[in-house]
């Protein structure tokens, strides 16, 4: 069985071991200094030894779209030809840099912040089909902001051939691979969603396959990346809206996201990453304790009215907030069943996220045992983990030289983004522990560090 340490391959691309970096949000924008806030957020993770950085959702069209404030923009060519600067920085490193690129859909911010809707009026969400009912319930209650635009066929065919030209400037950077953002409820798991899907057309979904839709696009996608840029590495993360609420009738089962993991790598997808999601953008997406720390923050709590339409929106969102951490326990390697029954049936390499904060669970995933223990059955060739980077951006120092990650997946990293602010670990517990540790050196090579 395989080590954390050892390589392996994603299409052409070597990966020099199998701890990756999970997209985050690194909130670079697209202003002047865009690229060097991405090289200050990525360079550590590499520095450290991480094999593989996946640089956060990066959004393919010129306007909307945007998930959360700060997000970076790749549509235009310009722009990204000045990120050869950061892919030669992970490189200089032996690390390999894959983009993931994205388009919120409905999950754009013109729908829940409203301050950015009211300045940006005549904002549209792309639309696979007229938004479910629960959406609209909301949008007459005051609580969201729809103004969608259903594509049309021809416009997906367009959509598609964006993905690819932004993969072929990407290729063009420098970039190893793409990675393509098909959950979080972005516009990619709804076009797979029969929740959000209920086209008449190719990309509606087919009797017994209601996913149809959305395979179909993601071939779309695959084709139109392959004719801008080559045989460059495609990833996809592959939804299983097994956390939707029981409400949803209509959703992405297990099985579901197996078969569709299955067409897509018969498609020429070259790893895929399964996930277990919701139809909504909640805490089955960052699983943990509630962020009591973030939403108390008195500074934040301007910022957190406008961004919900008042103090009164905003502290109804912080106990909804509350009452998902309780619904979803952080299991460590959450996606693993997922991940495993996938990887059972493809050939390519299979990538698992979600809750893995200790080294043994890592060796777990990969089957890797030990003399005391045997090897459990693989459930992924590599492992990646996202907010304790947030924690420790040098990280895989410490996690590749055998110890556990401070991260305690407390989550007062992830709400104040929606107020603007940029991700880091705002527990002082953790920021003094990962100071001492820094003070000894632990975070200098990959295989050294204590913890005594």
């Amino acid at each position: 069985m395989p080590s954390l340490d050892e390589p392996v391959q994603i299409g052409g691309c070597t990966i020099p071991n199998r701890l990756y970096r999970a997209p985050l949000l690194e909130c670079a924008g697209n202003g002047p200094g865009a690229v060097d806030t991405l090289i200050d957020e990525l360079e550590p993770t590499a520095a450290s030894g991480v094999g593989l950085v996946f640089q956060g959702a990066s959004i393919v069209t010129e306007e909307g779209g945007c998930a959360a404030p700060n997000m970076t923009r790749v549509h235009d060519p310009d722009f990204v030809a000045e990120l050869e600067r950061l892919t030669g920085t992970i490189h200089d490193h032996g690390g390999r840099l894959f983009l993931q690129l994205a388009q919120g859909g409905l999950r754009s911010m013109e729908v829940w912040h409203a301050q950015y809707r009211q300045r940006n009026p005549a904002l549209e969400q792309l639309a696979v089909s007229r938004p479910p009912w629960q959406l609209r319930l909301l949008d007459r209650a005051g609580l969201i902001g729809l103004s969608p635009r259903v594509l049309d066929t021809g416009e997906i065919y367009d959509l598609a051939e964006q993905f690819g030209r932004v993969a072929g400037y990407a290729a063009d950077a420098a970039y190893d691979g793409i990675h393509l953002s098909g959950a979080n409820m972005s516009l990619l798991q709804q076009f797979c969603s029969p929740f959000y899907n209920r086209r008449d057309d190719e990309f509606g979904p087919d009797p017994g396959e209601p996913a149809a839709g959305g395979r179909r696009f993601l071939e779309a996608v695959h084709d139109a990346v392959r004719e801008h840029a080559g045989d460059i590495p495609l990833v996809t993360k592959v939804p299983a809206e097994t956390a939707a609420p029981k409400f949803v009738r209509r959703h992405l089962s297990f099985e579901d996201a197996v078969g569709l993991s299955c067409d897509l790598v018969d498609a020429g997808y070259d790893a895929v990453v399964p996930v277990e999601v919701s139809t909504f953008w909640d805490m089955s997406i960052v699983r943990g304790a509630y962020p009591d720390r973030a939403w108390d923050a008195e500074d934040l709590q301007g910022e957190y009215a406008s961004a919900f339409g008042g103090p009164l929106k905003a502290r109804a969102v912080s106990l909804l907030n509350s009452v998902q951490a309780r619904r979803f326990d952080r299991d460590p390697g959450w996606n693993a069943d997922l991940c495993r029954a996938v990887r059972e049936r493809v050939d390519v390499p299979v990538l698992c996220e979600g809750g893995v904060r200790e080294r043994q669970t890592c060796d777990r995933l990969l089957g890797d045992g030990d003399r005391e223990r045997p090897a459990a059955t693989p459930a992924a060739d590599l492992v990646g983990m996202g907010r304790p980077f947030y924690a420790e951006p040098r990280l895989g120092a410490r996690l590749l030289g055998g110890h556990d990650v401070l991260c305690e997946s407390c989550n007062n990293c992830t709400i104040p983004q929606v107020a603007g602010e940029p991700g880091r670990c705002r527990t002082p517990s953790i920021v003094r522990e990962r100071a001492r540790l820094d003070e000894q050196g632990a975070y200098e090579t990959a295989d050294a560090g204590t913890d005594d």
